[in-house]
């Protein structure tokens, strides 16, 4: 019984701990969005606030299946190789918690792209994985014996790979999206870079820890997956608040003149490209060109087309959001 509790609330244990520290993250990012974005569309608001609502519930079901068994149950064995209803609860929030956020970065990847085939691709990866973890807690109510988890194993399947394609859609076609919107000047390429670079570390790590957690269910007959699976939530809700966050970046970069802005949430910007030419005429003996990037903030509506005239002067103050940058040529 000490290697059962061993291989089985040892994992479970470790995972556990990684979901609350997670979750202090969480709290920490949902404070800094709340406080800096207070602007953002309405339904942004309430959509991060429910992502919270489900993390909370998800942290406080994870603590207590753990409590009841190693304290209220304390010296009891037949609770310790049973799953209880807050054990049960786990894949089905996490399932919920993963289908919002790519549902989320699939609306994302819409206004970005206008590609319907791959927003398409991530919604059936959305709903299988949202099925596959629905399906898995139905396995693990019937089942309910720790040690014969592994008999629906199709359905676990299902929903983490599933889950790890849907993230790997959603990173290639952003990064795709950005490469191909370079401008070809340094400064709004070094920006669109960072944002790359954000896309990918905030969206493979879901990726690679669902893959984990499938190989160690697969290969091990033993809880070891359960350090990868139990704070899997609270990376999906971290890695959409992260890239919430960072929309400071996203307002500094655009794409190029006329196409459609890089923005995707509450806040959008454009960047305004003009080559003034200083000297005119037969006589003149000196011409400079001069590249002016005038940076201006929007409260975003919907993504319709939107014209902005472009900057008639040249300015040398320096305000945040709002800036004119003059390069010489």
């Amino acid at each position: 019984m000490s290697t059962f509790i061993k291989v089985v609330y040892g994992p479970m244990f470790i995972g556990v701990i990684f979901n609350v520290l997670l979750y202090g993250v969480m709290l920490t990012q949902t404070y800094m969005y709340f406080n800096m974005y207070k602007d953002d569309r309405s339904w942004i608001k309430s959509f991060v606030l429910i992502l919270f609502l489900c993390d909370t519930v998800n942290t406080g079901f994870d603590i207590a299946f753990l409590y009841d068994p190693l304290i209220n149950n304390f010296g009891n064995v037949e609770p310790l190789t049973r799953a209880s209803w807050m054990f049960i609860t786990d894949p089905v929030i996490t399932a919920i918690i993963a289908f919002l956020v790519q549902l989320f970065f699939a609306w994302r990847v819409n206004v970005l792209t206008s590609n319907r085939w791959i927003v398409t691709a991530i919604l059936i990866c959305a709903v299988a994985q949202l099925l596959g973890g629905i399906g898995t807690s139905i396995g693990v109510t019937i089942v309910r014996d720790f040690g014969e988890l592994r008999k629906f194993q199709a359905v676990g399947i299902v929903w983490l790979v599933a889950a790890a394609l849907g993230d790997v859609l959603i990173t290639a076609a952003l990064v795709w999206h950005l490469r191909n919107h370079k401008t070809g000047m340094t400064f709004t390429d070094d920006l669109i870079d960072k944002i790359i670079r954000l896309t990918v570390q905030t969206g493979l790590i879901t990726a690679v820890f669902a893959m984990i957690n499938l190989a160690l269910y697969l290969a091990m007959p033993t809880g070891y997956d359960m350090i990868f699976n139990l704070p899997l939530a609270k990376l999906y809700t971290n890695s959409l608040m992260s890239t919430l966050n960072s929309q400071r970046i996203w307002k500094a970069a655009s794409d190029r003149p006329g196409s459609e802005s890089l923005g995707y949430s509450g806040q959008r910007s454009r960047l305004n490209v003009n080559v003034l030419r200083e000297g005119s005429g037969r006589k003149s003996t000196r011409v400079t060109d001069r590249i002016v990037i005038g940076v201006e903030s929007h409260q975003m509506g919907d993504f319709e087309d939107v014209v902005y005239p472009p900057s008639s002067t040249p300015s040398d103050s320096l305000i945040p959001d709002q800036k004119t940058i003059t390069e010489a040529v």
